[in-house]
């Protein structure tokens, strides 16, 4: 496996792609770590593992986008660990926060090993188990936590964990922990952290939820972006159209599942409420054997339509890029990409669900005259054009627009801010008498500024007095 990746500053002076291949010893890792990484059969560094490491240990803030797989992990735990010395506090120094129990016991089982030789103490804590015992088993003291949101604001606010000693502090997986709408709690957590801190983000996509969260919080951040390519690319076949809006796409979509090579089909749209509007306007047109997920559907739901998809009981599923992270199913025909990804990274992501096993894939993506920026930069990224193909004449091109395409560009899309502004001119009817009067103050003020005046000149006020 290879990789595309570049390293940029949050100031948009443009970002500069590189590949070095390096060993752990080229990162200047103490020898207790070096000696644990061996035994534990690691001897070269990933690329986000590489570009982290000396940026993390500096202590300046880092924003990494990199997918499942890359070894992020160990990208922010290796300089944490190294950083930390032996010490006999009670509070944590370091707080890493993960969406779920899973990835807590995860980010844990790979952090003890690291922290044994050290004497470093690790601790994890999260929902659906006994608060009071996770209480109980921090009153020991602890160097690094690993939590989930709820969890350790439920610990702070009954008083068993103070965060005020957190000197740095990582969010792993921020999309998936915005997704399931964790913002809340990670601001109510943001207030309980000292100001002075070191702030560490990871995450597989960028959404502008997470972009808006970097803007409030992760000020003059370093970012990293890995994106993985080599075999996926080779294995798979990119093609484009050009589309007018919505309703078009929806037409050409429904024109190419229609092919009979549209065997196995994953649906990649922009947000919960473009999946939710692809998939009812595609039962109106009776379309069937489709499932959708996204994070707003019930566990059970979103286990169904797995489920239909794998087995071969649907051959159409409608996924948002957070949601279609964790599926690992196999024999996708196609992936279209309904919506052009803002973030180059997650096409990447979105076409690497298709080509596996050795198979080849075909990927498709729609993209509007708006869209047409982000598909430069998917190109720029992969360093190759995506072939572009011409509407099929039977696929009819729709005047209609949804409220987000009468959106004049540049404009928002919250129609209340888009009023006019301008200066307002004069009234329609000229204004009464008593309207036109000026307030002098009141006859009393008058008469006694008009008798104690000011003097002109310097002595005795009398001298300089105005008559009546």
């Amino acid at each position: 496996m290879s990789y595309f990746y570049t390293l940029n500053n949050r100031s948009g002076n443009g970002c500069t792609s590189r590949y070095i291949m390096q060993t752990f010893e080229d990162l200047n890792i103490s020898k207790q770590l070096l000696s644990t990484l061996k035994e534990l059969g690691l001897n070269t560094p990933t690329p986000v593992q590489s570009d982290s490491f000396a940026l993390i240990k500096s202590g300046k803030n880092v924003v990494g986008i990199s997918q499942t797989g890359t070894g992020k992990t160990l990208a922010y735990l290796l300089p944490l660990i190294q950083e930390m010395k032996f010490s006999n506090q009670l509070p944590p120094r370091a707080l890493i926060l993960v969406p779920t129990r899973e990835l807590v016991v995860q980010v844990v089982e790979a952090a003890q090993p690291l922290c044994k030789g050290l004497s470093l103490r690790v601790q994890g804590v999260y929902g659906g188990v006994n608060l009071n015992k996770q209480a109980l088993a921090l009153q020991d003291g602890v160097d690094l936590l690993v939590a989930t949101p709820g969890r350790l604001y439920d610990l702070t606010l009954n008083g068993a964990l103070r965060l005020k000693e957190i000197k740095s502090l990582v969010i792993d997986e921020v999309d998936i922990m915005l997704d399931l709408g964790f913002r809340f709690q990670l601001t109510n957590i943001f207030d309980l952290l000292p100001e002075k801190r070191q702030n560490i983000m990871f995450s597989a996509t960028m959404t502008e939820e997470i972009d808006a969260l970097i803007d409030d919080y992760f000020i003059d951040s370093e970012r990293i972006s890995i994106a993985v390519s080599g075999t996926p690319l080779q294995n798979i076949e990119q093609q484009c159209y050009s589309v007018p809006n919505f309703h078009t796409k929806v037409n050409l979509l429904s024109y190419l599942l229609s092919e009979e090579e549209f065997k196995k089909v994953l649906v990649f749209a922009e947000s919960k409420k473009m999946a939710d509007r692809l998939f009812e306007t595609l039962k109106l047109r009776n379309v069937s054997k489709m499932g959708i997920i996204h994070s707003n559907k019930s566990q059970n739901a979103r286990l169904n339509a797995v489920t239909d998809f794998d087995e071969g009981k649907n051959s159409l599923l409608i996924a948002t890029d957070v949601m279609a992270r964790g599926l690992d199913m196999h024999e996708i025909s196609h992936v279209i990409n309904f919506d052009t990804p803002l973030y180059p990274e997650n096409y990447m992501h979105r076409i690497g669900r298709t080509g596996r096993a050795k198979k080849l894939g075909v990927s498709i993506l729609f993209s509007t005259e708006r869209e047409q920026d982000s598909k430069v930069a998917i190109e720029l990224l992969m360093d190759k054009e995506i072939e572009e193909l011409q509407l099929p004449e039977e696929v009819a091109i729709s005047h209609q627009l949804i409220p987000e395409e009468r959106v004049s560009p540049g404009k928002s899309k919250n129609h209340n801010r888009n009023k006019k502004t301008g200066a307002r001119g004069e009234a329609f009817h000229e204004k009464k008498d008593k309207n036109k009067k000026v307030n002098m103050g009141g006859s009393y003020h008058r008469e006694i500024e008009r008798k104690y005046s000011k003097p002109k000149t310097r002595g005795d006020k009398k001298l300089n007095r105005k008559k009546n």
